[in-house]
């Protein structure tokens, strides 16, 4: 039987499929999203209550009843709405500089901006540009939009560094509709369940809520903890795609299907022959496959454990002396 060559439909079908399974293995980056995900939900509930406590001790239940009286009683009275993101402070000694440019600690009010919506902004240590507050609600409703026609949850790490784009938009404006304010979107229901009734201006700026430290700083872990769960997909996905541009590269060099499906095997997707259509085309064999499967699998669990790393450096320095000895 005559070997199937490939053509350009057959390789998007394998990449396709490819791209499935590489998002389904157990991997340490996939288990890290999962585990941070599954946080989520009990992390921002902590963090409402404590917001909530501050918020109510300073707008006290009597204060809230009587300002919404005023307001539904007099037409040209707008003094209370219900709000998600808010400004708390507090005092705190923060390094400063006399006269001399000698270093002194003075007091300061220390304030930051905290926002309980689903595109509410987070924290992160990581250097990528991977900051786009909508990311957040991208990663923790990654299945319900993977689930929708022409959404894309993993569109923003896909286009990472990219200016802003056709597709870029087209998949960005239909997951946040898809998450938004309609009366099915989980943008409106969670937006709605963090509320809180506000005394005061419009802005959130404008009204700066006076806190203790430790609730200040519990508030900024919150913060730090959404940005952390954000870099696990991110950095999930990151590792597919860098597997998925191997494994490109791979399909567009190799000649024959049986090529292909080696690969596949080698990585571990069972696929056969009459899984795709066959059709006719050339190219030019630039990998073996299982040298191609190995350096792909290298691509992920790439986190070291303390243990390895001294065991690493010993038999570094142990085959150092013996080459000195030598």
């Amino acid at each position: 039987m005559s070997r199937i060559r490939l053509n350009q439909e057959y390789r998007n079908k394998i990449a396709n499929r490819m791209r499935v399974h590489l998002e389904q293995e157990p991997t340490q980056e996939k288990k890290k999203y999962d585990d941070l995900k599954a946080d989520q939900i009990e992390l921002n509930e902590n963090a409402w209550n404590i917001a909530e406590q501050i918020v109510r001790k300073h707008y006290t239940p009597s204060d809230v009843e009587k300002a919404y009286y005023l307001q539904n009683k007099f037409e040209n009275v707008e003094t209370i709405a219900k709000d998600s993101c808010f400004h708390f402070h507090y005092m705190g000694e923060v390094e400063s500089r006399d006269y001399d440019n000698k270093p002194i600690m003075e007091q300061k009010q220390i304030e930051e901006h905290f926002d309980f919506r689903l595109g509410g902004d987070f924290e992160h240590n990581d250097s990528t540009s991977y900051s786009r507050d909508s990311a957040y609600g991208y990663a923790l409703y990654r299945d319900e939009l993977k689930a929708q026609d022409n959404c894309n949850p993993d569109i923003l790490i896909e286009q990472e560094g990219k200016e802003q784009n056709p597709h870029l938009t087209k998949y960005t404006d239909n997951n946040d509709k898809y998450l938004g304010n309609d009366d099915n979107g989980y943008g409106k229901q969670w937006n709605e369940k963090y509320q809180l009734d506000l005394i005061g201006r419009e802005y959130c700026r404008d009204r700066s809520i006076a806190c203790n430290q430790e609730q200040f700083m519990m508030l900024k872990q919150w913060k730090q903890a959404k940005g952390q769960f954000v870099m696990a997909h991110h950095k999930w996905i990151k590792s597919v795609l860098d597997q998925m541009k191997e494994i490109k590269i791979g399909l567009k060099g190799y000649k024959y299907l049986d090529e292909a499906i080696e690969l596949c095997t080698e990585l571990g997707l069972n696929i056969s022959d009459a899984e795709i259509i066959r059709t006719n085309s050339t190219g030019l064999v630039i990998y073996n496959p299982k040298n191609l499967a190995e350096r792909i699998k290298g691509m992920k669990n790439k986190e070291v454990s303390r243990e390895d790393k001294i065991k690493a450096r010993l038999l570094y320095e142990q085959n150092q002396a013996e080459k000195s000895v030598d």
